[in-house]
């Protein structure tokens, strides 16, 4: 169809057929190709408005969080290939791209403390290294049972070297939460769902450790300034925006507190008036 002919009535018609039979999130993402096509023929003039803006779209529905116990955690570490890596990922809440692309020099191991710096995505087979996600370096601690094997790691390797290196020291690519085709692949890609597996431990990906580690900071007296920039997040309202199950303990103390201060001036007051 030439784009002058594409109405938005289509357009309509096409993402409803679209969600018949796939999810809201891929019915999102090829809506947002063709309102990108459309976008460029509007400013090549060939539309005078793009006919997709404005187009209904289903609402992703939200997925239920999944937090690991400190024994979940540490056997997945125990069964997986990369015991280490997966520490990290829950106990520093790093992102997938910001954890392989960590190098020796980013660990400060008097401090306990981790520079991210860069991040490391794989596109198309191949791993473009840029910035973390919205362009800003932070420092993040890491507890102190973790020193300790991190310093094995680095042992021997230079400022540059990769700490957590993959294949012929290269990037290590994101792990598979399902099985391969081929055997050399899950060998290779699926270390991640086999340790699961062998732990007994739920179906998680790598990036919903994430998850875990905002849990176990909470669960530690962290407020949600502090979860905030462990993770990265542009601002402390997005963090309790994802994570307001979290501190739900925090409203209760609110709740309580406020009875106390209650009981004290108002409820003595009255008896002694009595």
């Amino acid at each position: 169809m030439a784009v002058a002919d594409v109405r938005k009535t289509a357009v309509q018609q096409w993402v409803a057929d679209l969600g018949g039979d796939r999810g809201a999130t891929t019915v999102i993402r090829a809506y947002g190709v063709l309102a990108a096509i459309l976008d460029d023929a509007v400013d090549d003039r060939r539309l005078l408005s793009n006919p997709a803006r404005g187009v209904k779209l289903p609402r992703k529905g939200k997925k239920p969080h999944v937090y690991l116990s400190h024994r979940q955690v540490h056997d997945i570490a125990e069964a997986s290939k990369h015991p280490v890596l997966v520490l990290m990922l829950a106990y520093c809440g790093l992102r997938w791209g910001e954890a392989v692309g960590l190098q020796v020099k980013h660990l400060d191991m008097l401090r306990r403390r981790i520079l991210v710096e860069r991040n490391a995505v794989e596109v198309g087979g191949v791993f473009e290294v840029g910035t973390p996600k919205g362009h800003k370096h932070r420092s993040v601690p890491f507890p102190r049972f973790l020193a300790e094997h991190l310093a094995k790691l680095c042992k021997s390797k230079g400022p540059d070297d990769l700490v957590f290196p993959g294949h012929h020291g290269q990037f290590l690519r994101q792990p598979r939460v399902r099985g391969a085709a081929d055997a050399e692949t899950r060998a290779r890609d699926s270390w991640f769902a086999a340790a699961l597996q062998d732990a007994g431990a739920p179906r998680v990906t790598p990036h919903d450790l994430r998850h875990t580690a905002a849990s176990f900071a909470v669960s530690a007296g962290a407020n949600v300034k502090a979860v905030q920039r462990m993770l990265g997040h542009s601002s402390a309202a997005m963090t309790l925006d994802i994570y307001a199950d979290l501190f739900d303990d925090d409203l209760n103390a609110v709740a309580d507190r406020l009875d106390e201060v209650v009981s004290e001036q108002i409820v003595g007051k009255t008896w002694a008036n009595a």
